[in-house]
């Protein structure tokens, strides 16, 4: 038996988020035409951020979310991007400048996989993971940070100036054998989300990560589409359910608004205990 995977309607996101912690504010999501990326945008422009919805394939479904956003009292924009390209990265936030004025919030989700055995791995696969995963984090950090500073605070939105939001994995903590590239870009998410975070706080610019766990999303069906298949996945997370988009939605919509405000360097892991390393609840 398949388990169908949907996105919550937007009007039901809306509802939600009856308060709208980001109003006023506007949000650029890289890699947000599917998955995480998507119920992330949806969150962020639900909670009241106009909201960029960044892509490199598939423009209909980009299109189709912002307009789902925009019927529904929401402010979204379709923006193409290669965000390891640093004109095509420089380009978007251009875009975004011309439609919404500044940035506010930055959700660096855009990331991929290019799964190999560590012999067998290629110098191509691992700069292409590293591209995306690190340097793409980079780029668009980078310009909004530019931004940031160029614009100043904004009081009466919110008490940052900005705020940056790193898509990360448990496997910046957990090694990942066979995964070696992706694995490797985590970590690097982690240090260079704290390394901004340190140096970037006199500005009162917050940045922290997302490390999710295991998710429902596109990606990665067949890992959780059949009973089997979940039941065996459930065995690495001691919360015993697997994770859906919309956990990775609401926990950045937290880090986005001033209820985090306090909260700068860390990564906040929504993995259902996975990283209780659960092996060893018995002693291993």
């Amino acid at each position: 038996m398949t388990t169908t995977f949907a996105q919550p309607s937007q009007q039901d996101l809306v509802a939600h988020y009856t308060h709208q912690p980001l109003t006023g504010q506007a949000a650029l999501v890289t890699g947000a035409n599917s998955g995480i990326g998507e119920s992330v945008a949806r969150h962020l422009a639900a909670a009241g951020a106009a909201t960029v919805i960044n892509y490199v394939t598939n423009p209909d479904v980009a299109e189709k979310i912002a307009d789902e956003i925009n019927q529904t009292g929401g402010r979204a924009i379709a923006i193409a991007a290669d965000v390891s390209k640093e004109d095509q990265v420089q380009a978007m936030f251009s875009k975004m400048f011309e439609a919404f004025g500044t940035i506010d919030i930055l959700v660096n989700n855009a990331g991929l996989q290019k799964d190999s055995a560590f012999q067998n791995m290629t110098i191509d696969q691992w700069n292409f993971v590293l591209g995306i995963n690190v340097t793409g984090q980079f780029l668009c950090a980078r310009e909004a940070v530019r931004e940031f500073l160029r614009r100043g605070p904004k009081p009466e939105i919110s008490s940052a100036t900005g705020k940056i939001i790193c898509m990360s994995s448990v496997h910046e903590v957990i090694p990942w054998g066979g995964h070696a590239n992706y694995a490797s870009s985590k970590g690097g998410v982690m240090l260079l989300m704290k390394s901004m975070a340190q140096e970037l706080a006199p500005h009162k610019i917050r940045v922290n990560s997302i490390g999710p766990g295991a998710i429902k999303t596109p990606i990665n069906t067949s890992a959780w589409d059949t009973p089997e298949a979940e039941a065996k996945l459930r065995t690495l997370i001691p919360y015993d359910r697997v994770g859906e988009p919309k956990d990775i939605g609401r926990a950045a919509v937290f880090l986005a608004s001033d209820d985090s405000d306090y909260i700068t360097g860390t990564t906040l892991f929504v993995d259902g205990g996975m990283t209780l390393y659960p092996g060893f609840a018995t002693g291993g």
